[in-house]
Parts: C-alpha cells; structure tokens; sequence
C-alpha cells in the first residue's frame, strides 16, 4: 500500500508487473516494520528493509521476516554501488532529512542502470492547510512556501520528530537533479470505497485535496 489512499501496488504496478518482481533485488528504504518487503518477498522478489530506527526493525523482526534487515542512515547506504535493480519507500526516509538530494544520489548509485526508484511522500499541498481531517482542515492556514520544518520536542526541549516540507517543484528538482528520470508523478485521489478517517486523513478532506504524491524515477 502506497499510501492512505489506499493505493495498493497490485492495482498500480508502479514498480512494474507483478511476475516481472521475481528474483529482482529491491531495497526498501524507511521500512519501518518491513510491511512493504514482506509483500515483496510474496511475490519472488529479495528485497533488503533498511530503517534509521533500530526499535522499528525489533517489530519486523517480532513479526517475523525472511530478508536481511539494516539499520542505517538511508543518505550513506552501506550497499556497493549498482547493488538492487529496484528501489521503494513509503512514506519513509525523504521526509525527514534536511537534504532529500542526498538519499537520492545514494539510491541512484546503489540501483543498476535502468532501475526504478518509486516514493511517497504527503503531498506538498498538504502543508499549507491544518492536519485536521473535518472542516476545520479545508482552510489555508498557513504560507505553502514556508519551508520551516514541523519539529515535535520533549519536555526537554529535544527534537523527537522532525519533518520537512519541500514543494512539488523542489521535489521534482531533487530528482532530476540527483540523476533521475521523473518517469511518473502520481497523485491518488481518495476512492469511494475507502471510508477510514485518521489524523489529518479523512474522506472529506481526500475528495478534495490531494494528500498523496508518488514519485517514479529510473536511473539511466
């Protein structure tokens, strides 16, 4: 699932036909508790989960997987250079870094020529209105140029989550910049079916304002 759409990549093939996913190397970035490489691994594929957060990859590892795990910064990848033939995050990683171009030049350099990178991330619109999902969430409250990060802190005043905005034309900069191709920009818009509410995420909201954007690049 790509995102709280409910965009599920049987029905997107963003990375490609299923049967064309057996026996390629796929590296999920921001894998979380590796729900992403669990469907991977489903169909043939041998992905590798890699997350900053070491008490993410205990869940994986509770839940159980059957691919390597690594807990590393997913701008210095510990992988050698032409090392997957796809790339994947949802949601994952390229929010919360400063420099977004930094994880996109390592995964350029960690995929083969010609392989895909495909990434969600909430859609840069998004941050100029409340994280509310009634009506109360439908009104600009703030400047969609105002880069300054979301940052939450602890009763000591270190941050604990940091998230940054970036808009749609710095994102798509940052992967051309970075070497990519951007083959596909995919803006889900929320299905009938999907009836869920949580957080900023409802159906009020969805049917109206994108909430999602996918990005999907190749390396030449």
């Amino acid at each position: 699932m790509w995102c709280p759409e409910g965009l599920d990549e049987v029905e997107a093939e963003l990375l490609g036909p299923p049967e064309d996913l057996k026996g390629r190397d796929v590296l999920e970035l921001g894998a979380g508790a590796a729900q992403c490489s669990r469907w991977l691994t489903a169909q043939g594929a041998r992905p590798v989960a890699l997350d900053l957060s070491h008490r993410q990859l205990q869940h994986a590892l509770r839940i159980g997987v059957s691919f390597p795990l690594v807990c590393a910064d997913a701008s210095v990848l510990p992988f050698a250079d032409g090392s997957f033939d796809l790339a994947c995050s949802a949601y994952g990683a390229l929010p919360f870094v400063a420099d977004p171009r930094l994880v996109l030049r390592e995964v350029r350099r960690v995929l083969r020529p010609g392989g895909r990178f495909v990434f969600s991330v909430t859609h840069p619109l998004r941050w100029a209105f409340p994280d509310e999902p009634g009506p109360e969430g439908l009104s600009v409250s703030g400047s969609y140029f105002d880069r300054t990060p979301y940052v939450e802190q602890d009763d000591e005043g270190l941050a604990v989550y940091v998230e940054h905005h970036r808009t749609l034309g710095d994102r798509v900069r940052d992967v051309v910049t970075s070497g990519f191709r951007l083959v596909d920009l995919v803006e889900p818009e929320w299905p009938d079916w999907n009836t869920s509410e949580w957080g900023g995420w409802s159906p009020l909201r969805g049917h109206l304002i994108p909430g999602t954007a996918i990005f999907v690049c190749e390396r030449d």
